[in-house]
């Protein structure tokens, strides 16, 4: 009983000792984004962590470790609320703006929340926070978060890095190679789109780092002068866990601080499908194609011309069957073809793992063709707005994908699309290689995530720094040394040059001498 007595605490605190609490700042309202920020906060919550959450995505049930604090409410439903005319919008407008507005200092103005101030100012203290969780965006002003509370703060981004994001941990970054993920240029470029690729990372960050300065400002409103600028917070980040893979997005030079860790998100909770919706992909036994443009736009929304190519060229594959989802499919044309099913929400991993499915058709969200290439699915890429089209064009090097191009889309362009992914069987092939290629690795990405992140609490919030972030520009960039290298090449063309003038004067001197004495003699 004495020994029981002894051991019962002993077991206990072998499994609370390492269990750490979180705050995750999440404010932007993309469900996309959150679909990543989701599975990384629940696979905390499932390792005994505590998890505290601010976001515009709340549970819809109650899940453990898992406490949803502050419920923001966000400047504008995104979630199946986008229609053709918005999307036009932001076909159209600029990316880097858009990140540093919309998703930047429209934001940052939930710092000043009732609940949040108290938050902040009044963290809790049994247990206090350990670390801070917030997307490397746009809004990097919730890093203070992190400042005021002397804890590491740790970054998370759903893409591969802006060209404005690399400078936190000293990213090593050689433009002569890797395009950067604004413009889309997949594998080697040629001369000309090296200098877009030069001139655009340069416009990038100018125009992120000018536009997302009157962080510094909000900052101050709320938190009182003395705060260090939003450039300053940015160095504080202890680690960046990026959605990418080096099956997808290849050989770059990187830092410790950057992880990978490409499809985080692909993770089944046990989810089900609807008994009728199981068993009309069960009898689909000449295959089916699976159709989403995702969680925002309003399929029903495009043009009648569209949706007219649409209906047209699918109902030519039947037997092949087609799930299509559509928000409101009351507001759909009303000649569907017979072999297009529609649905409002289903569980996509599900649909994506049946082995009757023969094509994804996707506007290319990252999120969404993760799952399609974890699954081995080929693509039928539709891109509609900002990374998607370098999304898809990625996915067609690969040869795993077709690109049909919204703008001009006719029957004849869909047709031949859908016969060659369909009927095609490299891009099967090569969907499987990449599939195999994309999952072989040590840890899934969530794990690994959630590795570094107690890593980065067990030694400290420096320990994957880099001395880069420490060092001025001028030695960063080796000036002083390339100084020193100049100034002794000077000194010495100096020296040899008044070497080379001593000599011809030596030697003209003594040709006068010699030319004088033969006169006189």
């Amino acid at each position: 009983m004495r020994l029981l007595s002894v051991m019962v605490p002993w077991l206990l605190c072998l499994s609370t000792c390492d269990s750490y609490r979180f705050l995750g700042v999440f404010p932007f309202h993309g469900k996309s984004h959150f679909v990543m920020f989701e599975a990384l906060l629940k696979g905390l919550a499932r390792k005994g962590h505590q998890v505290d959450v601010i976001s515009t995505f709340p549970l819809k049930k109650p899940y453990p470790n898992y406490n949803d604090i502050v419920k923001l409410q966000a400047p504008m439903q995104l979630m199946n609320n986008l229609t053709y005319e918005m999307m036009n919008k932001l076909i159209t407008s600029d990316v880097v703006n858009a990140v540093a507005t919309m998703g930047g200092n429209n934001l940052c103005e939930y710092l000043g929340k009732p609940e949040i101030l108290e938050l902040v100012r009044n963290p809790p203290k049994d247990p206090p926070y350990d670390a801070v969780l917030l997307e490397v965006f746009g809004a990097h002003c919730f890093a203070i978060i992190g400042h005021l509370w002397n804890v590491p703060i740790i970054g998370v981004s759903t893409t591969s890095l802006y060209p404005w994001l690399h400078w936190f941990v000293a990213q090593p970054e050689n433009i002569a190679f890797v395009p950067n993920n604004c413009i889309g240029y997949v594998g080697y470029m040629n001369f000309w789109q090296r200098v877009h690729n030069v001139l655009h990372t340069s416009y990038a960050k100018w125009s992120f780092f000018s536009k997302t300065s009157v962080q510094d400002d909000i900052i101050k409103k709320y938190f009182g002068p003395g705060m260090p600028s939003v450039r300053e917070l940015e160095k504080k980040v202890s680690i960046i866990l990026m959605n990418s893979h080096i099956s997808l997005n290849g050989v770059k030079p990187t830092t410790p601080a950057v992880v990978d860790v490409g499809g985080l998100h692909i993770y089944d909770e046990g989810s089900t499908l609807r008994p009728e919706l199981e068993k009309w992909m069960n009898d689909s036994k000449h295959g089916f194609i699976y159709f989403t443009f995702g969680s925002m736009v309003m399929i029903e929304t495009f043009p009648d011309q569209f949706l007219k190519v649409l209906y047209t060229s699918l109902g030519k594959i039947a037997p092949v069957r087609v799930l299509m989802k559509v928000p409101r499919p009351e507001k759909l044309p009303s000649n569907l073809p017979t072999n297009i099913q529609t649905f409002r929400w289903l569980s996509q991993l599900k649909v994506l793992k049946h082995p009757n499915i023969k094509v994804f058709i996707t506007h290319g969200g990252l999120m969404g063709t993760q799952e399609a290439i974890a699954c081995g699915v080929p693509m039928i890429g539709i891109p509609l707005f900002a990374d998607q089209f370098a999304n898809i064009d990625s996915y067609v090097a690969h040869n795993i994908a077709v690109r049909v191009n919204i703008k001009g889309i006719t029957e004849e362009i869909l047709d031949k699309a859908l016969n060659a992914v369909l009927w095609d069987p490299l891009y099967r092939e090569s969907a499987r290689n990449l599939s195999r290629r994309f999952l072989d690795r040590p840890m899934n990405g969530l794990d690994t995530a959630i590795f570094w992140i107690e890593y980065v609490l067990k030694y400290g919030s420096d320990v994957l720094r880099s001395p880069a972030l420490i060092l001025p520009w001028w030695q960063l960039y080796l000036l002083d040394v390339i100084g020193l290298f100049v100034i002794c090449a000077i000194v010495v063309i100096i020296v040899v040059k008044f070497v080379v003038c001593f000599v011809l004067e030596m030697i003209n001197g003594g040709l006068v001498s010699s030319s004088q004495s033969k006169k006189i003699d």
